[in-house]
């Protein structure tokens, strides 16, 4: 299993340039439609003001709001030596800043890592983590969250949820607007821009999730490879996960804004097809697959 750390880094970070790109074209494009069916437009205007403060909003403080909506709280050497010696010992090795750490207390195993880069990161486990996982596993999971943090995929997951969002918001809006106070004559006589941006606010938040799940899953089997080159033992993250998996109930506070952030999906198990297209996790048992093939 060889992964090219620093090509991944490079290759991250014109990725999040790159989404950038394309959820504000989908975003101008959608303002673009609404403006021409309502002749006015600052309609344009407003959707890019939007997204681009929502994107400076998230970039700033989405690690903050993650962290508030999953109820971690701050822990410090004192409080749990153990696992500041395994985050400490594992940072230096991948040649990374000493995270902030949080506790989220909650026995549903589990735990993820945010900020917008290697100087601003905090990881989050939760008790029931620690109740469960051997040294050996702890540090699977924890290599893993750290690989999130030196593949920068924490900033671009940041990124690509907030431009979601704001997809979302703008769809919401122009059917709520033209659920109330849209003209009959539009929705009567087959206008062609009223139909087009009928289907644009329908279809553009089911792509633009699909987008963040498909690359969500993509970065979990990353730093599955990643982490397992840091700690140089497979078996401990594939025992970690085969532990997590085995607890089957959703955590007492979860949020589906943050859900892609866990090393394991916090809302419970997908069984189908349908519903591992709409998961931000891969399955456990392809993920303990890639690790030990």
């Amino acid at each position: 299993m060889s992964v090219n750390i620093y090509n991944n880094v490079s290759s991250n970070k014109q990725r999040t340039a790159l989404l950038l790109i394309v959820f504000l074209l989908i975003i101008i494009s959608l303002g673009w439609i609404f403006s021409r069916l309502y002749e006015t437009p600052i309609i344009l205007y407003v959707a890019v003001i939007i997204s681009l403060f929502q994107a400076l909003i998230g970039y700033y403080s989405g690690d903050r709001v993650a962290l508030a909506l999953s109820g971690a709280r701050e822990i410090n050497k004192d409080d749990n030596p153990d696992l500041f010696r395994v985050v400490e010992n594992l940072a230096i090795t991948a040649g990374l800043p000493m995270p902030r750490l949080f506790i989220i207390t909650d026995a549903s195993p589990n735990a993820f890592a945010t900020g917008r880069d290697p100087e601003h990161a905090s990881i989050a486990v939760t008790t029931g983590l620690l109740d469960i996982l051997d040294k050996p596993e702890l540090e699977g999971v924890i290599a893993h969250e750290l690989s999130h943090v030196g593949n920068y995929d924490i900033r671009l997951m940041t990124v690509v949820v907030v431009l979601v969002s704001v997809v979302a918001l703008l769809s919401d809006i122009f059917l709520r607007v033209n659920y109330f106070f849209g003209r009959s004559d539009d929705r009567n006589s087959g206008n062609f821009t009223f139909i087009l941006a009928l289907i644009a606010a329908i279809l553009a938040p089911i792509v633009a999730t699909l987008i963040q799940f498909a690359i969500s899953r993509k970065r979990e089997f990353l730093a599955d490879a990643s982490g397992v080159m840091l700690t140089r033992y497979p078996d401990g993250l594939a025992n970690a996960l085969n532990k997590i998996s085995a607890y089957n109930r959703p955590m007492r506070r979860v949020s589906s804004a943050t859900s892609h952030l866990f090393i394991s999906n916090p809302q419970g198990k997908t069984k189908s097809f349908f519903s591992n297209l709409f998961s931000t996790h891969p399955p456990v048992e392809d993920r303990i697959k890639a690790l030990l093939g």
